[in-house]
């Protein structure tokens, strides 16, 4: 029976998912399946790697192995029909090459680039989400694609696509884990970290000196073996699974099912998938819910592959002037914000047209292509200062359309910025003409009326979603404006967003903080102060002391209330302090936006992207996630600050953390996470990510969730060991980062109906993602990271612990298995929590294996999920063996084991003789010393 706060809890989670319809879409996937056949699967090359011939032919040929693969390892019912490669600008042009619609590099579904700091050619598949949880995308290094040797080390290339296919597109997690490849079984042996355990093979330990290597057996260390051991598997042997295990081998052909599952294994697809099987979770999605087993051998299609080359940007501001935009200061806010995108986001090369509409629309400009400052200067001119009329968005895209048209021949691969705060009913009347323009629309929702059809046009070609609170000053609309940067691929190229921040200021008051330019970036750096009614006293402090007053800046006549300054040549490295004091004599709102790019085409800058997604897992919450990183490795260490905001409603502002506890699926992978608990109504959320790095605090790492690097094999009874992964030590790839400031945004629309019931009053406490246990002198310890009362905010009111010594038994019987007692008070959310405690009616001996888990309750007796179960063992290792009989015969005839038994007659004989000298000596001093005598 269910217990009352159990039945609360799920009632209220009923009651939030027929609350909220998920509008909102990441960038991301285009791919969609068609029967059994995935179309649009999109590869892009980053612009960074040369131009090489055999790079296309062996991804088309990896990609067609790979569809042979899946056909056979999803039972018949999934391949790859239709592929895109988009190639970058810089490569060759060709007649054959089509142009892009609304594919892009930030959006493809397979990144080909070289890694950062070069650290190896580990494919992996960067996976934000929980299990189900699709992932972001796979990469792969130009490497891996062209060197034929890291076949012996990865596997076929088609094998490996398929792996890291399962991760990207059903959110299944790794069968081995290089951090725990040994563990000690229920049946008390140590066992490689494997699915199946059917896999054969052996432990060994190699050592090398130079290129000088030898193998021998492992020993133990403690209860597993020494660190470095690792699990060689038999080359030719009869498992079939498991692709997520080893995909190396060629007897894998399948999934781990159910019957095959190695639930004891202490990896990441056991803890992320509650100790499901791929193959279940599989079945799970939506892919296999709505495709069907396909008749023949092979898939009934060979894959299509399409070629496609990036080009320069070509863009249309489509721009609301309607009578509304004449309130809240909206009018004067996005003429200021457009400025920014026009002077200091867009690309040197893209073609930029201004389009403003009402009731009609109206060209303002023409596309004129980014060449010079100037150009960017006689842009701004156009930017609309008034507003009236009615509101026509249709309109407004058709005329942007045309403009794009005119000036570059098709609509193909243009962008349009929508922004707009009004409602039109007839927006579905262009609908079909938005979705064969092959054009991409970013939407930008100012205010609380703004459209609610805009996201579905964002949706249809893949554009941003962003959406602005409506304030004094321009800084959200330039937040929004600041995200819309090229989808090239280029990191060098992009606007990067170092600082904004708005603050009311009283009367004489001071706004004084400090902005830090890195070494990565420092190019067009511009530093931009706004305000809502007075020009406010201001000035800039560089590194070196130089003071920028308020004649530095310029102040545009047709925009008394921004001034802006240019930072010419590299900024200087280090901390940029301004202040700005309020001389109005009333309270106003100042606020200061700065942008730079990158410092080098050959170092990629850090970067951070802001992202919302409602959770899958009920009471389906919304996840804030911050993506810190540099080229593609993660950043680690750093302070990241989420605000998120609503029309109506105060801001709210949370710490994200990557400790991989609540929200937070892996700790230490660069991506920052928390749940957004504060949800007041439906509507539209905009999101601001602040990251800051201190030189103490910041190191890179390496990216999780990499392919397995097959250390050898056996084959005919012989081991046959490949290089030595290449290891990295903490400084290689640390790079001294410095001190950085980035900022992000990012929105989500969540759309509830006027008759859907009200919000749940609370959350229940985030399920315990980190218990860890062992045993020390017959007592247990647990140590997990505290969960909140409202999922990871907050502290819960108590612990519910159960011990079984059955694993899947504890797992789907949790109220039926023997408590642990404890008193334990709950600490606030991402502490570390300690409990030792000794287990009634269980003696720990050897071979002893026990489960535990727990259960968090809230105040309100809301009840978590039941945590990962962590697993206590005692286990005495076996003593080193003696060889058998058969062992001790060597291939040139002479018995191992007779030598044994002479050389042990040998000593048992002089024991003997040392015996009897030694009791005729004592018995010679008994007689001369009479104290020993007695």
């Amino acid at each position: 029976m269910w217990g009352q706060g159990q039945i609360m809890g799920v009632f209220k989670s009923l009651i939030f998912l027929l609350s909220f319809q998920l509008l909102y879409v990441a960038k991301g996937s285009m791919v969609w399946l068609n029967g059994s056949g995935y179309e649009d699967l999109v590869v892009a090359i980053n612009p960074s790697v040369p131009e090489d011939i055999y790079i296309i032919p062996n991804t088309m040929t990896m990609i067609k192995d790979a569809s042979k693969y899946l056909f056979e390892a999803t039972k018949h019912r999934f391949f790859f029909k239709s592929v895109k490669i988009i190639l970058p600008k810089t490569w060759k042009k060709n007649s054959s090459y089509s142009r892009l619609k609304t594919e892009s590099y930030n959006k493809a579904d397979v990144i080909i680039a070289d890694p950062y700091l070069k650290y190896g050619d580990d494919p992996y598949t960067l996976q934000y989400g929980g299990c189900g949880e699709k992932g972001r995308y796979i990469h792969f290094t130009p490497n891996f694609l062209l060197t034929n040797s890291l076949d012996k080390v990865y596997g076929e290339r088609g094998r490996v696509f398929v792996h890291e296919w399962a991760h990207l597109r059903w959110g299944v997690f790794d069968e081995y884990n290089s951090n725990a490849p040994f563990y000690v079984s229920e049946k008390a042996s140590v066992e490689a970290t494997r699915c199946s355990a059917g896999v054969t093979g052996k432990p060994v330990f190699q050592k090398c000196i130079g290129n000088q290597c030898e193998t021998r057996e492992c020993q133990y260390d403690g209860q597993l073996y020494e660190a470095g051991c690792v699990f060689v598997p038999d080359l030719n042997q009869n498992s079939k699974n498991s692709i997520m295990y080893m995909q190396y081998l060629s007897s894998v052909v399948e999934f781990c099912d159910k019957n095959t599952h190695n639930y004891e294994a202490p990896n990441m697809q056991n803890k992320m998938c509650n100790y499901k099987s791929t193959w279940e979770v599989i079945m799970e999605s939506a892919d296999f819910r709505n495709s069907s087993v396909v008749n023949g051998l092979a898939p009934p299609f060979e894959t299509t592959f399409q070629i496609l080359q990036t080009q320069d940007r070509a863009v249309a501001l489509v721009l609301d002037v309607s009578g509304s935009m004449a309130s809240y200061n909206r009018i004067t806010n996005l003429r200021t914000a457009a400025e920014v995108f026009l002077i200091q986001i867009i690309e040197i090369g893209s073609k930029v047209g201004i389009v403003t509409f009402e009731s009609s629309a109206y060209e303002r400009s023409p596309l004129v292509q980014i060449t010079s400052d100037k150009t960017r200067q006689n842009l701004v001119q156009y930017l609309p200062t008034t507003a009236s009329g009615g509101t026509n968005i249709c309109a407004g895209i058709e005329k942007g359309l045309q403009i794009i048209t005119k000036a570059i021949g098709t609509t193909y691969g243009s962008e349009i910025v929508l922004l707009t705060d009004g409602e039109d009913t007839g927006m579905a009347a262009c609908r079909e003409r938005v979705k064969e323009s092959g054009a991409i629309i970013h939407t930008i929702a100012l205010g609380p009326s703004a459209a609610k059809e805009l996201e579905e046009f964002s949706n249809i070609t893949g554009g941003l979603q962003l959406y602005a609170v409506d304030t004094d000053v321009p800084s959200k609309l330039m937040e929004a404006f600041s995200e819309i940067t090229t989808g090239s691929g280029d990191i060098s190229e992009q606007s990067i967003q170092l600082e904004s921040k708005d603050q009311n200021i009283v009367s004489s008051g001071w706004m004084n903080n400090t902005v830090t330019i890195d070494k990565t970036v420092g190019n067009d750096t511009f530093f931009v102060f706004s305000w809502s009614t007075k020009q406010p006293l201001f000035f800039l402090r560089d590194p070196k002391g130089r003071v920028y007053g308020s004649s530095d800046f310029t102040v545009d006549s047709s925009n008394l209330k921004t001034a802006r300054l240019s930072i010419n040549g590299t900024a200087e490295v280090g901390d940029w302090h301004y202040y700005i004091q309020n001389v109005d004599t009333i309270a106003q709102v100042i606020s200061v936006t700065v942008t730079s790019r990158a410092a080098s085409s050959n170092i990629p800058p850090v970067t951070v992207q802001a992202y919302m997604e409602r959770a899958k897992i009920a009471p389906n919450p919304v996840v804030v996630y911050a993506e810190v990183s540099q080229g593609f490795l993660p950043v680690l260490g750093a302070t990241v600050i989420a605000t998120i905001e609503k029309d109506g409603a105060a801001a709210v502002s949370l710490p994200l953390l990557d400790n991989g506890a609540g929200a937070d699926m892996t700790k230490n992978d660069g991506i920052y996470s928390r749940y957004f608990t504060s949800l007041t109504a439906g509507g539209r959320y905009s999101l601001k990510v602040s990251a800051q790095g201190r030189n103490q605090t910041i190191r890179l790492g390496l990216r999780r969730n990499r392919a397995l690097y097959i250390p050898g094999y056996i084959e005919n009874g012989k081991i046959q060991m490949n290089a030595p992964r290449p290891e990295f030590a903490d400084e290689e790839i640390q790079a001294n980062l410095g001190s950085f400031s980035r900022t992000s945004t990012s929105s989500i629309n969540l759309d509830s109906s006027g008759n859907s019931p009200s919000l749940p009053a609370g959350f229940p406490p985030s399920k315990i993602t980190d218990l860890d246990a062992y045993i020390e002198n017959e007592t247990i310890v647990l140590t997990w990271t505290a969960p909140g009362g409202d999922l990871d905010s907050g502290k819960a009111d108590h612990y519910i612990i159960k011990s079984s010594a059955n694993l899947l038994g504890l797992r789907d019987e949790f109220d039926n298995a023997a408590s642990v007692d404890s008193r334990l008070i709950p600490q606030e959310a991402g502490s570390r929590e300690t409990l030792e405690f000794k287990p009634e009616n269980l003696k720990i001996e050897n071979g002893t294996v026990i489960y535990i888990a727990i259960r968090a309750v809230d105040d309100t007796n809301l009840i978590s999920d039941t945590s990962n179960i962590a697993k206590a063992t005692w286990f005495i290792p076996p003593k080193a063996s003696v060889p058998s009989d058969d062992e001790g015969n060597t291939s040139d005839g002479i018995n191992i084991t007779l030598i044994v038994a002479v050389v042990a007659g040998c000593v048992v004989l002089v024991c003997i003789i040392v015996s009897s000298t030694v009791c005729i000596l004592q018995n010679q001093k008994k007689r001369r010393d009479p104290a020993i005598r007695m």
